[in-house]
């Protein structure tokens, strides 16, 4: 059986046997081992690389800081890419696989209209090991089409109680939270709108990530109208 056709079959039976039921049942999950080292480290040297070579700006805030300093509030440092520019054949196949395995799942988490955020790009991130990390927030609070939120993890011999760096999340309506460590290889979904506030505790390493969201076609089309109408 030729391996393309293997890894349609896998990815197929990931998406519709664990990514659906988790995210119905408890509104997130996550994949380890996901590209396998030797990708994984390829992906991983590329952001490294963007991060020496200063490609990396502060992220910024959506809505007012209310006096508080902002890196008191977001820590991280960003780049927009789409997997095309030169050096990136590896990210390009992870925003590939993440796709697909988002394809799989279909209609079964809702109208999905199959495109990334910012014209096909993804967000680097790194938060530089200073202690900062992302205060409680939600990514989608106002309906902006932001379905599904995908992270995938690029951070070796990560150990949370010496890096913190923990994405923390606090499932509506529930009475625990879950912590997720942003280990090597590890692929992370979560619902984005109010059903999943969560914040990255500060870290004391570098930390590395690369988050893709997907839509909502209905509610993308319906924020893009509202936005029209007030400019």
């Amino acid at each position: 059986m030729p391996l393309g056709h293997i890894m349609r079959l896998d990815l197929e039976r990931i998406a519709l046997e664990y990514v659906v039921p988790c995210l119905h049942d408890i509104g997130f999950c996550y994949l380890d081992n996901f590209l396998g080292e030797v990708v994984g480290d390829c992906v991983l040297e590329r952001v490294k690389r963007m991060h020496r070579d200063g490609e990396l700006a502060d992220g910024q805030l959506a809505g007012p800081s209310r006096g508080v300093a902002k890196r008191h509030l977001r820590g991280d440092q960003i780049k927009w890419i789409g997997g095309t520019e030169e050096g990136c054949e590896a990210i390009n196949f992870l925003l590939t696989l993440i796709d697909r395995l988002v394809m799989y799942c279909g209609s079964r988490l809702g109208k999905i209209n199959y495109f990334t955020i910012c014209m096909f790009q993804a967000m680097v991130a790194c938060y530089p090991g200073n202690g900062t990390g992302y205060v409680r927030h939600v990514d989608n609070p106002n309906g902006d089409g932001r379905c599904i939120t995908c992270i995938y993890y690029l951070n070796k011999n990560w150990d949370s109680k010496l890096h913190g760096g923990i994405l923390r999340i606090f499932p509506e309506g529930k009475s625990y939270v879950a912590d997720v460590e942003p280990i090597f290889d590890r692929l992370l979904f979560f619902w984005s709108d109010r059903r999943n506030p969560h914040e990255v505790q500060p870290s004391y390493a570098t930390r590395y990530a690369m988050t893709v969201w997907y839509f909502d076609a209905e509610e993308r089309a319906e924020a893009k109208k509202k936005f029209r109408n007030l400019t």
